[in-house]
């Protein structure tokens, strides 16, 4: 696999703390990589230096050149009707290709509908049409389904998979939910203290299932490593396991 993505001691402070402290990170091509961490821990500070959204303090940085954001809120222009906000970025006379992108998130027929008019997970939708209509090389998403109803966060994160698998772009999904990361990525991350002190390959078959053994077991070691205790197993005689 050819590297997309590579970060080598990266730095960037605010004031006296250092947010990102010595980072080194590589994502190959088309690798999905979730990136779990605290508030406050320096994830969607790394997200937008890869976006150039941010400059670094230190380090090196090499991204590829066609890079798309995917943020919280979907940031449509409201002002625009759907289609024109999936190829505002885009030279003009593209229309069609961006119908393409729509009919991809199931949107087909809101073309000429208002963002006004959209649930959150449509607009949502809009906004992940917006970014892969481009066919970025680089696809960085900061908590994209956060704001959404448990529900439609699902079949968000659904739909997110099967358009990375047929895209094939180098992902960074920043996310405060373990089990998305899980369900979503290759693999996780864990930034703490300005590093990355987990980096591990979810092995975990697909499709994922949250209650399949080997899910649970990831799902333990990524929440110790983010600082959360959970409930220890015990024998039946009732010593812990």
């Amino acid at each position: 696999m050819s590297t997309a993505v590579e970060v080598s001691r990266l730095r960037k402070a605010f004031g006296d703390r250092a947010v990102l402290d010595g980072l080194d990170l590589t994502i190959g091509r088309g690798e999905f990589v979730a990136l779990l961490g605290a508030s406050g821990s320096g994830k969607t500070t790394l997200l937008r230096i890869l976006g150039a959204l941010d400059g670094a303090d230190a380090g090196e940085v090499l991204v590829p050149r066609v890079r798309t954001v995917v943020f919280q809120e979907p940031r449509l222009v409201p002002s625009k009707r759907v289609l024109a906000n999936v190829t505002v970025a885009l030279p003009r006379g593209q229309a069609e290709r961006g119908r393409r992108a729509l009919a991809e998130v199931g949107l087909e027929h809101h073309a000429t509908a208002w963002p006004a008019t959209l649930s959150g997970g449509e607009a949502q939708r809009v906004a992940l049409a917006r970014a892969l209509v481009r066919e970025p090389e680089l696809l960085l998403l900061d908590e994209p389904f956060a704001a959404l109803d448990a529900l439609t966060r699902l079949r968000m994160q659904d739909l997110v998979g099967e358009l990375c698998r047929a895209h094939r772009p180098a992902v960074l999904l920043v996310t405060h939910d373990v089990d998305e990361a899980v369900r979503l990525a290759d693999r996780v991350c864990v930034l703490r203290e300005g590093r990355l002190v987990t980096d591990e390959t979810v092995a975990v078959a697909r499709p994922r299932d949250p209650g399949d053994a080997a899910f649970a077991a990831l799902r333990r070691r990524l929440l110790a490593d983010l600082g959360v205790r959970t409930a220890a197993h015990t024998t039946e005689n009732g010593a812990s396991a």
